[in-house]
């Protein structure tokens, strides 16, 4: 099993990546550190948003529209939500216009927040709390907790009736970058089954990884949906187990803006809140044609059938909480994750959660 130690390693890499986007003339970098949809680009740019269009509940009296720049970690059905709130109008409702692009990871994501070339990030909230230990000029703050499970399934090459952890000892599963969110939590999984013989594949571009699976590389694989339907439907996977069943609950990816930003536009951030929260809710009654519809224009190529698939599978794991609120057990659970994998010192823990998140906004959701 790669139990890599990368904690400085990772931090230094992330400071140079802020270096280079900071020197950059646009853009929130390029390359591929996270697992994306068939229909996601290779690139950073993620593929023309469909136009918003105001839900049968906007207001008669639209709000002046404010652009924000907006970078998703990855493009997954993990993040339903949010592209129901683009799809369906509600941000619309809240008077925004979210130009969004695909960083291919947090570690990117969190440098074009410091670099000044995205508003808010979609990233794993382990990203504050390295960007915090630096002591540099700027900090990031969560301020809305979107998943509370981790979004990837593990597949197996050949089909089995009864999956067992212990299936995987003296077997090769292709993983992710390491430090990332689903790497950690695929490692902590296997030291909580007691599993020490299993080597994870960490050095594979993630949007190669479903190809290199393919082509024969590995007994495993690690995939976000609806990549993981479309290789079990292709007959090339088989679902073998949910690591967010497995793990629990895990604060696995979370909206983030630096402090300064957070400051200086308090009513932006509450009407993105507040437009996420509605897609949310939306979500627990439409119907599965309301949602494949909502969702489809940014899944091209997948089937209404595998996106109802997924949604329901991350709706059955308790993905996304009502309340989407990072609580202080969730934040200890975060904070033992990342120390158990290497990335973060025991003295760096942070004592005072509120240096890094900010739940006031989520408290306010629906509210004058």
């Amino acid at each position: 099993m790669n139990m890599k130690k990368i904690g400085l390693p990772l931090i230094v890499a992330l400071m140079l990546m802020v270096a280079a986007a900071c020197g950059s003339s646009g853009g929130n970098g390029s390359g591929a550190s996270e697992t994306a949809s068939p229909s996601a680009p290779e690139s950073s740019s993620a593929p023309p948003s469909p136009s918003a269009s105001p839900s049968e509940s906007a207001s008669s009296e639209p709000k002046e529209i404010v652009t924000i720049k907006f970078s998703e970690v990855i493009r997954s059905i993990f993040y339903a939500p949010h592209y129901v709130a683009m799809s369906r109008g509600f941000f619309e409702e809240e008077g925004l216009n979210v130009d969004m692009n695909t960083a291919q990871g947090s570690d990117k994501g969190a440098a074009a927040l410091i670099a000044g070339t995205a508003d808010i990030s979609l990233v794993g909230p382990e990203t504050a709390i390295y960007i915090y230990n630096q002591k540099g000029d700027k900090t990031l703050k969560i301020f809305h907790q979107l998943t509370m499970k981790d979004g990837s399934f593990l597949l197996s090459r050949e089909p089995t009736d009864a999956f067992d952890w212990k299936d995987l000892s003296g077997k090769t599963v292709l993983g992710w970058r390491p430090g990332s969110a689903p790497q950690m939590v695929m490692n902590s999984t296997l030291i909580q089954k007691g599993i020490t013989d299993a080597e994870v594949v960490t050095n594979i571009a993630s949007p190669a990884l479903a190809g290199a699976f393919t082509s024969g590389q590995g007994d495993y694989i690690q995939l976000f949906e609806p990549v993981a339907s479309t290789l079990v439907q292709e007959g090339k996977a088989y679902y073998a187990a949910s690591l967010g069943e497995a793990f629990g609950d895990f604060p696995e990816t979370s909206y983030v803006a630096t402090s300064d930003y957070i400051a200086e536009n308090p009513e932006i951030i509450q009407s993105f809140v507040n437009a996420v929260a509605k897609g949310t809710q939306w979500l627990q009654t439409a119907s599965d044609d309301e949602i494949a519809e909502a969702l489809a224009p940014f899944f091209e190529g997948t089937s209404k059938e595998l996106i109802i698939q997924s949604v329901t599978r991350y709706q059955d794991q308790g993905t996304w909480p009502a309340k989407p609120e990072l609580a202080a057990e969730a934040f200890e659970t975060l904070q033992s994750v990342l120390i158990e994998n290497g990335v973060l010192k025991a003295e760096e823990k942070i004592s005072d959660m509120s240096a890094v998140v900010d739940m006031s906004f989520v408290e306010k959701i629906g509210g004058a």
